[in-house]
């Protein structure tokens, strides 16, 4: 399986643009999503679309369905079977979610209705297993509570992980990557923030994650047309930071942010001008724009088998044309931009064009931890040169490479591919254990 991440990535990059449902039949609903997979791989493009909202049917007409169906399969390979269709409820939302077989992959085809029937949303995932064989308690001595990050009308669900004891206790703000990611940061059968929060309690440190906006409000962000970074993740983790300087059990001196791949780009951002930001640690975070890794990644996954296909020739031209296009001087924040099918407004390129996470990252007086997996396709060591050179003679920052891990901060053998982030899997230990020790040294801010 060559570039199914780099699908979902582009696409996760976005607002999802959902008109929710609810109050349907839930039978039927999964009859016609099954019926809908089967048009698809029938080639009954019209058909499928048919089923489309107005929306959809302006931004995946026939033939660019058609496209996206044949780049599905050049990468996950030759369809071959349905598999379990389940429903979901969310609130007032119906998605169904199709498994689909693929010659080498597990897909799941999700499918959102809107309130008369329509389709309103339409993609793939990687397939989530249905009950996933981790456990589900955090470790002894760990406490966890529900908590409320933000205000209405972005209030947010979160968990607070808790050490042993009274307190107070140094505490870490995780900052998700992009997509519409939920509090684990949960990637297949991964949770890579469940993993940090419950190793790093068990060290001491007071860990809180929670839901991405875009995950919790996907109608509500879609409708912004002005969406940027800022509403994506920079005001929620400056909320989730205000949350802990309030929190009795917290040293309001020792509060850190913890980003993730996109998280850990913005994470500068979320930092300047905000006095409560003890620290950064900066797991995979890019230095490059969004627009050159996408067109990095569709290279690297393409030239994995030594040889381009006539399909991975488009899809490379194609991903340049959208790098021309947000780069490009003409581009306007109410403009749509298509990216694989899936819309995002011209607000967001624009705001992420005028921030260099490693300018702004020198700007800053606190210490600052960096850490790269060596097999990391997604965010390279070409970033993290990237940082080093921008933070060089800053005494206060420490940089870490881990050559074995991939993007995920998992170990592997060999080149890292999509693949692997669909086998179970835990963020390395020493990434936790150096991660406890650094947080253990630092001091913290004045009061």
């Amino acid at each position: 399986m060559k570039r199914l991440h780099v699908l979902a990535l582009i696409l996760a990059i976005t607002a999802a643009t959902f008109a929710i449902a609810g109050s349907h039949d839930v039978p039927n609903l999964q009859g016609r999503a099954r019926q809908l997979v089967t048009d698809l791989a029938s080639g009954r493009m019209n058909a499928v679309v048919a089923e489309f909202d107005a929306r959809m049917r302006t931004a995946l007409p026939a033939a660019k369905l058609s496209q996206v169906w044949d780049q599905i399969q050049d990468q996950a390979g030759k369809f071959e079977a349905i598999g379990t269709v389940r429903h979901v409820q969310a609130g007032a939302y119906d998605i169904i979610l199709v498994g689909c077989t693929f010659a080498r992959a597990q897909l799941d085809a999700k499918i959102v209705y809107d309130r008369k029937g329509r389709v309103a949303g339409f993609f793939f995932l990687p397939a989530q297993p249905v009950a996933p064989a981790r456990k589900e308690t955090p470790p002894s001595g760990v406490r966890e509570r529900a908590v409320t990050v933000g205000h209405a009308p972005w209030t947010l669900p979160a968990t607070l992980s808790l050490p042993k004891g009274p307190g107070p206790f140094p505490a870490v703000v995780l900052v998700a990557g992009s997509g519409p990611q939920d509090r684990d940061e949960t990637i297949g059968p991964n949770k890579i923030f469940r993993d940090l929060a419950w190793g790093l309690a068990s060290k001491g440190i007071a860990v809180l994650r929670y839901e991405k906006r875009t995950k919790r409000y996907p109608v509500a962000c879609a409708k912004l047309h002005d969406f940027t970074l800022k509403e994506e993740t920079i005001d929620d983790a400056r909320a989730a930071v205000d949350l802990l300087s309030r929190t009795p059990q917290i040293d309001h001196r020792r509060v850190f942010v913890l980003g993730h791949s996109l998280g850990g780009m913005a994470a500068p951002r979320i930092a300047a001008g905000d006095p409560h930001v003890a620290g950064l640690i900066i797991m995979a975070g890019n230095v490059r724009p969004l627009e050159d890794l996408m067109v990095s990644q569709v290279l690297y996954l393409a030239r994995l088998d030594g040889k381009l296909s006539a399909q991975e020739k488009r899809q490379i031209a194609a991903v340049r044309a959208l790098r021309a296009k947000v780069e490009g001087p003409a581009l306007a924040a109410n403009d749509t931009v298509d990216v694989l099918g899936s819309r995002t407004p011209g607000s967001y390129w624009l705001d992420l064009r005028g921030y260099h996470p490693d300018t702004v990252a020198a700007t800053l007086h606190i210490p600052m931890l960096i850490l790269q997996g060596g097999r990391d396709y997604q965010v390279t060591r070409a970033d993290f040169r990237l940082w080093k050179r921008a933070l060089e003679g800053h005494t206060n920052v420490t940089f870490k490479l881990y050559p074995s891990l991939d993007h995920l901060f998992i170990p592997g053998r060999g080149p890292s591919s999509p693949a692997e982030y669909m086998k179970p899997g835990h963020v390395d230990p020493r990434v936790i254990t150096d991660i406890a020790a650094w947080i253990r040294t630092q001091p913290g801010r004045h009061k």
